[in-house]
């Protein structure tokens, strides 16, 4: 009987197909805007998510802006010690910095210098795509060496292989060890768009040499946590602080999953909005379902009476003008999801990404569809149901 109906319902649907077709463009287009709008706020999520996590989602940063009693201020050794005094922190690293005059034979700049260790290459995920790191003899010894990032090489030298080339930093000669790998080609975008301007790097033992840098106090240093155990690391931090000296306001710690976890609200905020605002379009496409699926019962009122008159029982007369409302905006979905489909597929030739639809997202506009079509079907289904034989023969 269901299959029987079904084919009544596409049989009916097909015999006015301009109509048809309007009545499901607001399912069409409450589908289409629901799958398009989460699918994309969902894959740039991804995206920028990912572009986090390449920079560690265990990363602990930790700056001091002033302390009660200066002279208990961070050392390196107390940052090198960290690892070994607090439960959860895997490696340290201080990250010391200072705004130099940098000249080559070809270029004179502003340049960005920080002071640190090897570890730190580890802690900020640095990826190297010429010469090497800053390593531990470097420190040891003092060494006028630097690594700069691929923008600053380029000024500076007109290329990005420069290993081995001399830049003045700060008045004092360095030679350039290693250049990293640009933002764009390691997936490491964000930590480099934070780096405003010409940035290098340099053994700390080095940096404290350069003029004006007259303290040997860290204000700022990084950590990489035990793996899943940031807050732990971060709490560990503050106490540590607190001990020394320092007030709250003093100092400020911050991890990356803190940005990981906002980033999740926001998204989901964002996703629910414009879900709820797809939603609306959903509606009115099922009042758009209902005004036809009345003007359908009153055209074919005949049809009903004979129908009725030969034995059909109203739970066959409903379930087919049910069936008929469903048909329609289950098919409405399908166009939405196969327009949806093509317009991720320009979107993502066009801006050059991959964004894909998001699956959870299309069962729940088939579901909601459905259900749309069940509702607004309702009424004038029953409303066949109910008609009396004698009554619908009569009209004309």
């Amino acid at each position: 009987m269901i299959i029987q109906s079904i084919k009544m319902a596409l049989k009916s649907l097909r015999s006015n197909k301009l109509r048809t077709f309007l009545t499901m463009l607001g399912i069409i287009i409450g589908v289409f805007s629901l799958v398009v709008l989460v699918s994309l706020v969902s894959g740039a999520s991804t995206t920028i998510t990912d572009s986090i996590n390449s920079m560690g989602i265990d990363k602990v940063n930790v700056s001091v802006f002033d302390a009660k009693k200066t002279n208990n201020r961070m050392t390196i050794t107390d940052i090198e010690s960290l690892p070994d005094t607090l439960q959860n922190v895997e490696i340290a690293a201080p990250e010391v910095n200072s705004v130099v005059t940098g000249s080559s034979k070809t270029s004179s700049r502003a340049v960005s210098v920080y002071g640190t260790t090897p570890d730190y290459q580890i802690i900020q995920g640095l990826k190297i795509k010429y010469g090497r790191f800053i390593m531990e003899p470097d420190l040891i010894n003092s060494t006028n060496v630097v690594v700069l990032e691929s923008k600053t090489a380029m000024e500076f030298f007109g290329r990005e292989d420069c290993v081995g080339e001399i830049i003045s930093l700060g008045g004092r000669r360095f030679e350039v060890k290693g250049v990293l790998d640009s933002g764009d080609k390691q997936g490491n975008m964000l930590a480099l768009l934070m780096r405003a301007g010409y940035s290098a790097y340099v053994p700390y033992d080095s940096f404290i040499r350069f003029p004006g840098v007259s303290s040997i106090n860290i204000d700022s240093f990084c950590v990489n946590s035990v793996h899943g155990r940031g807050r732990e690391a971060q709490q560990e931090i503050k106490e540590l602080l607190l001990s020394r000296h320092y007030d709250e306001e003093s100092f400020f710690i911050f991890s990356q999953s803190e940005i990981t976890d906002a980033m999740d609200k926001v998204t989901s905020t964002l996703s629910l909005l414009l879900g709820g605002i797809a939603a609306i379009s959903l509606l009115v496409g099922g009042i758009g379902i209902m005004n036809i699926m009345l003007v359908s019962v009153t055209e074919r009122t005949r049809e009903i009476g004979i129908r009725k008159a030969i034995g059909a029982r109203p739970g066959v007369i409903r379930l087919q003008f049910l069936i008929e409302a469903v048909t329609l905006s289950i098919v409405g979905c399908l166009i939405g999801v196969g327009l949806s489909w093509v317009a991720i597929q320009i979107i993502n030739i066009i801006g050059d990404v991959s964004f894909g639809l998001s699956i959870p997202v299309i069962i729940v506009s088939a579901l909601f569809s459905s259900g749309v079509g069940i509702i607004f079907g309702l009424y004038p289904a029953h409303k066949a149901a109910r008609m009396k034989p004698i009554d619908a023969l009569r009209f004309s």
